[in-house]
């Protein structure tokens, strides 16, 4: 087992006859400024699987897509094991910064915890994740997965602050590709590292003749951007902000693939493409995209 997870069981069950008085206990440390017991009031996982046991994951998406507002979670173009794989990544990179920004919350008696999906409901009610102590001697984790719970139901009153959303990003201006900028493109590097991910006939091309194709949709695509600035779709990925553009090959208005663009001091580059299925499961991290290219 982790270290942390010892760490965690050892402060949760130490006082489990008294579990308020052990929770108050460390709570009061943390804000005494116990470098103990702030270092573990820090030190969620970063993978969502290791800190709470869910049984069942292909039913419990499945309560949250219901619960949630209507919207499409599986690939229209890739194969997964998956059950509903865009909420399956989108819940797991979700929990991550979550877990990097410490907004998991533990419950005001020590013995729950429980973060901010996201979702909401049609009604716009926030869905958060409710998990209580694991109990379960062939399980790892400490804490097991109860419900999804919305914003007012009684379990959690439990809390006294109730868990924020993730956070992203602080400059809004990340959000709009400045077509004012320099663009930098290497066409050669995006072919020779992605060729797989072209759709045919372009995979099978001769370097030189897709390359012709690949810098004339990339042309369209920041004419695009210039009349209409929603083209441009952010996206989360390693911490950073980045936009996508869409490439298309065969037709104006269908998109092929995703073009991947970071920003820097002053001028934009392109770091590589994506199948659509790729873009918009980084993209929904962030938000829905709008239709308007990019779909699930």
């Amino acid at each position: 087992m982790r270290q942390w997870a010892l760490k965690v069981i050892a402060v949760h069950s130490s006082l489990f006859l008294l579990p308020a008085v052990a929770a108050l206990v460390f709570r009061e440390s943390v804000r005494a400024g116990d470098p103990a017991a702030r270092r573990l009031a820090m030190s969620w996982p970063d993978n969502l699987y290791d800190l709470v046991f869910i049984p069942h994951m292909d039913d419990r998406l499945d309560e949250l897509a219901e619960l949630a507002e209507p919207e499409e979670w599986t690939y229209r173009h890739t194969k997964t094991d998956h059950h509903k794989p865009i909420l399956f990544n989108y819940l797991r990179y979700t929990y991550r910064r979550l877990a990097e920004e410490d907004k998991i919350v533990v419950a005001d008696d020590g013995t729950a915890i429980a973060f901010n999906t996201g979702l909401v409901t049609p009604s716009q009610e926030p869905i958060f994740c409710y998990c209580t102590q694991n109990r379960l001697s062939d399980q790892e984790q400490p804490w097991h997965f109860h419900a999804w719970r919305r914003k007012g139901e009684y379990d959690l009153t439990r809390f006294s602050s109730l868990p924020e959303m993730a956070h992203y990003f602080d400059d809004p201006s990340l959000l709009v590709l400045d077509t004012r900028r320099e663009l930098r493109v290497n066409v050669e590097h995006i072919i020779s590292d992605n060729r797989e991910r072209f759709p045919a006939p372009y995979g099978d091309m001769p370097d030189y003749q897709l390359q012709t194709f690949l810098k004339g949709a990339i042309d369209n695509a920041m004419q695009r951007v210039r009349r209409n600035y929603k083209t441009a779709i952010p996206q989360y990925y390693r911490g950073r902000i980045q936009l996508l553009l869409p490439l298309c090959l065969s037709q104006p208005d269908v998109a092929d693939l995703a073009l991947v663009i970071e920003r820097h001091d002053a001028f934009y580059r392109v770091s590589t493409c994506l199948t659509l299925d790729m873009a918009y499961n980084n993209a929904r991290q962030l938000a829905r995209p709008d239709r308007d290219w990019l779909q699930p």
